[in-house]
């Protein structure tokens, strides 16, 4: 695979040194050495259970690691960082829910300020290039209850682009999809990388939907980790010493399915 990485910058957009975590007394991994850079796309990849999340609430400065230390533009990472947008996981709102498309988007222009909101014309213009860039001008108008799944997380990612992000966080985003909104929101997320210089991250339990958009992968196992290109992670030898278990790695129509992963019980397409 040809990386399409920008050139190295001094500054990366996160580092991340040393990190481990854990939960109870189980770890769940440790050693882990990152430095993302702008325009890259990172996978992350593993079971459920093994940090994912928690990896990405760390770089939010939501939650400590056990060790090690997370840099957001070479300053320690924290609560409320402008120039990192988030997508959480796809939880589907409610039909009779009143709140409208653009009421949400606008939350990421406006809903971060001190005192009651106030909506400037400004505001509604950047509301509006929002809506735009992500396809989501026809029913932005339309209350979020009445919105398919994939209609709901094109609005969430329109949010997330609100502070022009450096950095863009994706928990999950295509989940409870069809392969058809899979496709869409996935291309919407690397259309902004391509553009704007935005670097990704983007944990997943399936990475066929952005496998050609991937430049690394962040796999997580077993209390182990690896991180490599997908042609050098997603392998036998390398996952079988991963899971300590032998694990087989099939590719078809350019789609990799790993067969043995122990959290798979038979088969899977590169579940994570």
């Amino acid at each position: 695979m040809t990386s399409r990485v920008a050139p190295a910058d001094p500054v990366p957009v996160l580092s991340i040194r040393g990190g481990a975590l854990g939960f109870g007394d189980r770890a769940l991994w440790s050693g882990l050495d990152l430095d993302v850079r702008p325009e890259e796309f990172i996978a992350v990849l593993g079971g459920n259970g093994t940090g994912k999340t928690s990896l990405l609430r760390a770089m939010l400065g939501e939650q400590q690691l056990d060790a090690g230390e997370v840099l957001v533009g070479g300053h320690p990472a924290h609560r409320g960082h402008r120039r990192i947008g988030y997508i959480p996981q796809q939880k589907i709102v409610p039909p009779g829910t009143p709140l409208r498309g653009r009421d949400l988007v606008m939350l990421g222009v406006n809903g971060q300020r001190y005192g009651p909101p106030i909506t400037t014309r400004a505001d509604r213009e950047t509301v509006d290039a929002l809506l735009d860039a992500v396809g989501a001008t026809a029913y932005a108008d339309r209350p979020l209850g009445s919105l398919s799944g994939g209609e709901q997380q094109r609005l969430r990612v329109a949010q997330s682009l609100a502070d022009d992000p450096t950095l863009l966080l994706c928990d999950e985003p295509l989940m409870s999809l069809d392969l058809q909104h899979q496709r869409a929101v996935s291309e919407l997320i690397d259309a902004r990388r391509r553009e704007h210089g935005t670097a990704i991250i983007f944990v997943t339990h399936d990475i066929n939907p952005v496998l050609g958009m991937v430049d690394r992968v962040v796999y997580f196992a077993h209390g182990r980790l690896t991180i490599g290109t997908p042609d050098e992670v997603l392998r036998d030898d390398v996952l079988s010493r991963l899971y300590d278990t032998p694990v087989e790695v099939f590719r078809s129509h350019g789609r990799v399915i790993v067969v043995g992963a122990p959290e798979a019980g038979h088969h899977h397409e590169v579940s994570a």
